[in-house]
């Protein structure tokens, strides 16, 4: 028995496993996703001129509806579309990026519309009836639109929302 311990050749090594396919990558996103709300490809499928940029500064507010316009003016600053929630290069509109970033939180979601409304009232003239309406016609670019969106974050931020 010692003679065949010290004789045995060891096991060959593994062979490295093959890369992930795209269906499989995602199959193991949805596994990773909470019940928290529906997977948003958007943030699971990375294409090569999408690669993340530095860290965005740490949100200054502590309220939901605050916090989650602030992100999406972080986000519409790096992409903004009209006509559309989302186009085909991945960049959002007012509503869409305030979806995005209330993570199926339905309240923050409309809250945040709400006051965004409220702001481009403000700004453009009480006949603005909707956000896309402001988002499609009004606007003048993704600069513009991240600057009435962080104007509404402001807002909730001091009313506590």
């Amino acid at each position: 028995m010692l003679a065949t311990a010290l004789t045995a050749r060891p096991a060959p090594p593994a062979a490295p496993a093959a890369p992930l396919d795209l269906d499989e990558r995602l199959a193991l996103a949805a596994l990773a996703v909470s019940d928290s709300g529906p997977l948003d490809l958007a943030d699971v499928i990375r294409l090569p001129g999408a690669l993340p940029g530095p860290e965005p500064a740490p949100c200054p507010y502590s309220t939901p509806v605050a916090a989650c316009l602030h992100r999406a003016a972080a986000r519409i600053a790096s992409g903004w579309c009209t006509g559309r929630l989302v186009d085909e290069q991945g960049r959002r509109c007012l509503r869409g990026a305030i979806r995005a970033e209330a993570g199926g939180d339905w309240g923050t979601e409309v809250d945040a519309c709400v006051l965004l409304l409220e702001v481009i009232r403000a700004e453009f003239g009480p006949d603005v009836e909707t956000v896309p309406e402001a988002n499609d016609h009004l606007l003048r670019g993704p600069q513009h639109a991240a600057r009435i969106l962080g104007a509404a974050a402001t807002l909730a931020d001091a009313r506590h929302i």
